[in-house]
């Protein structure tokens, strides 16, 4: 579905992608980690056009979507939720979520049900200002803002960050049931145990390279991954 080939991306003179290679299957859940700095988010960020990529290419469903304007690869299937959610706190959930479908291509009612459905407390509140809800419940509303535009890619990045561990796991969960729904996920995660524990296959990246892929079991048991990343 995904394919990044040799991207190389800069913020000004510094290179913060050094040539990736990233790809990502119709179905799966795939993650990113590696320490701040990384280039976890950069990635995320060039997929969704935000970044313009120096060099390379970025592939969805075998078509180009370099140099793409971001509102266009909303429109062609690919949602991010950004980190920090970055929500409208002035608007209410409602509203919030209307932002998230002007490319929808379903009814705003259809959309506005199955996200409903997967966070019952948005709809229980659906007139309360963004802005007043809990860093949770914040989530699950930037989660499901990008799902209105009725993906068929999520970009999720650091959805876990500043939640207590029964927020994140409530949050992981939901993950698993959106990709059980058909949509793809690419998740950028600080909590490397959780992601590749829900994913089907990683990717660990150092100052702007990959320096290891594999299945998330692999990754898991690999003891350099184990020492780095999981603090054993």
């Amino acid at each position: 579905m995904l394919k990044l080939e040799s991207i190389h991306t800069f913020y000004g003179p510094i290179e913060a992608l050094k040539g990736i290679h990233v790809e990502v299957k119709q179905g799966e859940i795939v993650c990113l980690i590696g320490n701040n700095g990384a280039g976890k988010s950069t990635t995320l960020m060039t997929v969704s056009g935000i970044l313009k990529p120096k060099s390379g290419d970025i592939l969805f469903e075998e078509r180009s979507i370099r140099g793409i304007a971001p509102h266009r690869i909303v429109e062609l299937g690919i949602s991010q939720v950004p980190e920090g959610r970055r929500i409208f706190p002035k608007l209410t959930i409602r509203e919030n979520l209307e932002m998230g479908s002007f490319s929808a291509r379903d009814d705003f009612a259809t959309s506005l049900e199955m996200v409903y459905a997967l966070f019952p407390i948005l709809k229980e509140r659906s007139k309360q200002l963004g802005g007043t809800l809990s860093g949770g419940e914040q989530q699950m509303l930037a989660i499901g803002r990008a799902l209105m535009s009725r993906p068929k890619l999520l970009l999720l990045d650091e959805p876990s960050l500043g939640l207590a561990p029964i927020i994140v796991s409530k949050i992981f969960k939901t993950i698993k049931e959106i990709n059980r729904e058909g949509v793809t996920v690419l998740l950028v995660e600080q909590n490397a145990r959780a992601a590749l524990k829900l994913s089907a296959r990683g990717y660990v990246l150092e100052n702007g390279r990959v320096s290891l892929e594999g299945k998330g079991e692999e990754l898991m048991n690999n003891e350099l991954v184990r020492k780095a990343y999981l603090g054993e």
